[in-house]
């Protein structure tokens, strides 16, 4: 598992900023990005993901608004996984995971991770029975 000495934070220009290891470059230190990194590197030293194949704060076209996700974790070069990820005081709700769903109408991916850094719910996209199965665990590369 990481801590919080895995995690790169300075002070620039009088701001907080994280170093992202997926962008490759320092980012503004926001609630919602500190949720992101901790689940980054999670994903990452955990579960083995590779930091090549998870792509952070990508574009989608939604309704005709670019919206952006969090992180999209592709696998064999088409995505697999959208990652939501919210600060600490917003709880992982049905509002959240409609939020996920909608952007998966345009990404098609079989698993959605919805995170708060406290809370975690992990389901898995039944597209023929149209239909969420809450799996107990993010799944392992």
């Amino acid at each position: 598992m990481i801590d919080n000495k895995d995690i790169q934070v300075r002070e620039n220009e009088g701001r907080r900023e994280v170093f992202d290891p997926a962008r490759r470059r320092w980012v503004a230190l926001t609630p919602e990005e500190w949720v992101r990194q901790h689940t980054l590197l999670r994903m990452h030293c955990g579960y083995g993901y590779p930091l090549e194949v998870m792509q952070v704060e990508g574009a989608i076209m939604l309704s005709g608004m670019t919206r952006r996700c969090d992180i999209v974790v592709y696998r064999d070069d088409k995505p697999w996984m959208i990652v939501e990820c919210k600060k600490n005081e917003i709880p992982i709700t049905q509002k959240v995971c409609d939020q996920a769903c909608r952007y998966n109408t345009v990404l098609h991916v079989p698993f959605l991770l919805l995170t708060n850094g406290s809370q975690q719910v992990v389901v898995e996209v039944d597209f023929e029975k149209n239909a969420l199965r809450q799996l107990p665990d993010i799944p392992r590369w």
